[in-house]
């Protein structure tokens, strides 16, 4: 299975350091917060990784090259170049679909390049288990952090994401920025345009189409020059 990491945005919090450098290139503990995703993905069996770039997008090949120290084969889906300026999720996504997709599988890992979460794991089993279904995707969610206490979704007791409130057990969760997704849930995203992922997930909810687990590992949304730090 392949994967998509989201390296386009401006990362806007975290200057003037992303003045001159994009976001997910931002070291922590010696290595760029990409680097921690590329590693995690080839351990998890994943051999081709696209990544979306915009913002000072030509540092990020420079950088990261072909894939081939990490055993992966890295390709660029260029959209400050091709289309003028980022995306947004589902419109990154949308837009990369030929360099994900293969004749037998129309299933991906997502991921953002800027959260630092060095326990995750992508679980080569769990993602097969989810290709062989017609779910539209599946979310990993964290507890609800400082910045976000509203959370994003419910969890209810099947283990579906919930769009409109909080599940059974009261509470509600903040999507973690990590996804195996389906082709299906960016069909109705044309290619190089602008589109957040944030109404086709709830959409996906409401059909019940959408499943979802709570990460308990360590999590970061490496927002500021000040949390960056501290993490170092």
């Amino acid at each position: 299975m392949k994967a998509i990491i989201l390296a386009a945005g401006r990362g806007m919090r975290m200057r003037p350091l992303t003045d001159h450098t994009p976001k997910p290139l931002l070291k922590v503990r010696r290595k760029a917060l990409i680097e921690w995703h590329l590693l995690a993905l080839a351990q998890g069996g994943v051999r081709e990784v696209v990544i979306n770039t915009a913002w000072l997008e030509d540092q990020i090949p420079a950088a990261l090259g072909d894939g081939a120290r990490w055993g992966l084969n890295i390709r660029y889906s260029m959209e400050g170049r091709e289309h003028g300026g980022a995306l947004e999720t589902a419109g990154g996504i949308a837009t990369a679909l030929p360099m994900l997709m293969s004749h037998d599988c129309d299933a991906f890992w997502v991921v953002s390049g800027d959260i630092y979460a060095p326990e995750f794991k992508f679980d080569a089993v769990q993602a097969q288990r989810f290709a062989a279904t017609a779910l539209q995707a599946h979310l990993w969610l964290v507890p609800n952090p400082s910045f976000h206490n509203q959370g994003d979704f419910g969890l209810d007791a099947q283990g579906f994401g919930l769009a409109d409130g909080a599940g059974p057990d009261g509470l509600t969760w903040t999507y973690a920025n990590f996804a195996l997704c389906r082709a299906s849930l960016v069909a109705d995203v044309a290619p190089g345009t602008k589109a957040a992922l944030g109404p086709l997930l709830f959409s996906g909810m409401r059909q019940r189409a959408i499943t979802a687990e709570v990460y308990r590992g360590q999590w970061e949304n490496v927002g500021t020059p000040a949390q960056l730090a501290q993490l170092n």
